[in-house]
């Protein structure tokens, strides 16, 4: 009996008092230094970066400071806190002479940094240490002065390496989330745009900035996107890859349906139609929402250069498109099942290239493309320069050998070579992928079923598009449903002066964003 009382006593003791290590328990500071000293060090526990420095205030009053090393600014520690505490006599903090220094009058009189917060709760102030915020504490003051004397090491801002423009600005988002908001901040000077700030990640704590245009932006959109950032549960948020994954409306979609830009420009542009922007910490690259399949194919030189040129260039840009997700399937088919709709000439030409390939036109075609692939990731993964020689050297060389070979036949290599070359045309990472997935699909359709098979596929791929959704965003907008007011930047761009409202299709909120200049001339003209 009295082993089994020595056990229940145990377990009651170990449920009633809360390790210190957890940081889901709640507990506030008591204002004994000693004490709570003790407990912030209980839970740095083998962290060596936390630096701790014991001092006086006036030479009297116990004090603490403590930061995490590498995030702080030392010489600024040093001048701006340290130094004054230290030197500061009782008088000059308070005329009142009392035992215990009011933390305002510190505050006040003292401590000569525009960034101090106050916290008791210890999971709030090691949350703090770790975002890189000095912490100071006074014996006998129960709060604790949490001073933001942050310094970090940042890349510098540099040209986007992954959306390229012939014209245009050539600063890209970096790592930094508040030097991100600088470079919009740049671009749009107005209270109007709002920066709401969430936390995402039980152990990251990684800082999410919701970012939009007040006035633009639907409410409803705002707060449905804030609604599922807050819903997110997860250990950790190490880019903005994992919010998008979490947050979009249809999850087993080949289409992606949030936009990323790496460029300020291109961020602007889209909250300035009543988009929404979503800022990770510690990543370059913001999420846009709603996104269509439009947008999608859209390009910054489209909106740079006179809207002539630009024009020739979109429509290069569908055509390519449409190779890319298409032409190999088309070659499969025509090839295997379709051999009447070729001319008799160009037949010949190709069964004579095919002379002595051991693989149907089906086998012949997957193998290349997946060749094909395989170099393109080649490249991605090897360094600048080499990844590129690699690449294309790679495919030169090796096509040719396998064709002297006879392993594949040179209208094959061809028929690969130009699909390759279609899909590096599309301006947008993320939709590549996407038909780079949806091409091989094609290709087993087209293999198995000809051109019965294609028109198959297609035909799903536009029920499927016109399905989806992005936050209540029909995908194919504003084809789909047809939005004629928001035709002129979809398959041509308009002239600047001609597009004088916001896309409807986005948002409904303060459509019109520029005064038909024809209209203001006549005007002029008539007075």
């Amino acid at each position: 009996m009295k082993i089994f009382h020595d056990i229940l006593v145990n377990d009651s003791k170990n449920k009633s008092v809360p390790e210190m290590h957890d940081l889901t328990v709640s507990k506030l500071l008591s204002g004994e230094l000693g004490r709570d000293g003790e407990d912030f060090k209980k839970m740095f526990d083998r962290c060596s970066d936390i630096i701790y420095r014991d001092f006086k205030i006036s030479g009297e009053h116990r004090a603490m400071l403590f930061f995490l090393d590498g995030f702080v600014d030392a010489e600024q520690i040093n001048s701006d806190l340290l130094k004054p505490l230290l030197n500061c006599s009782i008088k000059d903090i308070t005329n009142r002479k009392i035992a215990l220094m009011d933390i305002n009058s510190i505050i006040k009189a003292v401590v000569s940094v525009a960034n101090i917060n106050k916290s008791r709760d210890f999971r709030e102030i090691i949350e703090n240490t770790f975002s890189g915020k000095t912490i100071l504490l006074v014996d006998g003051i129960n709060e604790a002065l949490v001073i933001n004397l942050i310094k970090t090491e940042k890349r510098a801002i540099s040209e986007s390496t992954i959306e390229p423009v012939i014209r245009g600005p050539r600063d890209g988002f970096t790592e930094d989330l508040q030097t991100n908001i600088t470079l919009v901040r740049k671009r749009i000077k107005t209270p109007k745009l709002k920066t709401e700030k969430l936390q995402v990640g039980k152990i990251s704590k990684t800082n999410v900035i919701v970012s939009y245009i007040e006035g633009v932006a639907d409410e409803a959109l705002i707060n449905e996107i804030k609604s599922r950032i807050s819903l997110i549960e997860i250990d950790a948020v190490l880019e903005s890859g994992y919010i998008e994954e979490m947050i979009e409306d249809n999850r087993l979609s080949v289409f992606p349906q949030l936009g990323y830009t790496e460029r300020p420009d291109r961020l602007a542009s889209s909250l300035l139609e009543g988009q929404v922007a979503i800022f990770v910490d510690n990543t370059p690259i913001v999420l846009i929402a709603p996104y269509t399949f439009i947008q999608a194919l859209q390009s910054g030189d489209d909106y740079y250069e006179r809207y002539i040129p630009a024009v020739m260039i979109r429509s290069v840009r569908y055509l390519f498109l449409m190779l890319a997700l298409l032409l190999p399937s088309f070659y499969i088919a025509v090839l295997t099942f379709h051999q009447g709709m070729i001319p008799r000439s160009l037949l010949f030409t190709i069964w004579q290239s095919r002379e002595g390939v051991p693989f149907p036109t089906f086998v012949e075609t997957i193998i290349m493309e997946v060749f094909f692939e395989g170099l393109r990731e080649a490249g991605i993964r090897l360094p600048g320069i080499s990844g590129q020689t690699v690449s294309i050297v790679g495919a030169l060389v090796i096509g040719e050998a396998a064709v002297r070979a006879g392993i594949v036949s040179s209208a094959t290599v061809i028929i690969v070579a130009i699909t390759g070359i279609a899909s590096f045309i599309l301006p947008r990472y993320n939709i590549a992928l996407s038909i780079r997935v949806l091409r091989f699909g094609m290709m087993i359709l087209a293999g198995t079923l000809g051109l019965y098979g294609m028109f198959l596929g297609i035909f799903f791929i536009l029920i499927h598009m016109a399905k989806l959704q992005s936050f209540g965003v029909p995908y194919l907008s504003p084809v789909a449903p047809l939005n004629i007011n928001s035709l002129k930047d979809v398959l041509i761009r308009a002239p600047r002066w001609a597009m004088t409202n916001r896309p409807g299709f986005i948002s409904s909120k303060n459509r019109q964003r520029m005064k038909n200049p024809e209209l203001h001339l006549n005007e002029e003209k008539n007075n």
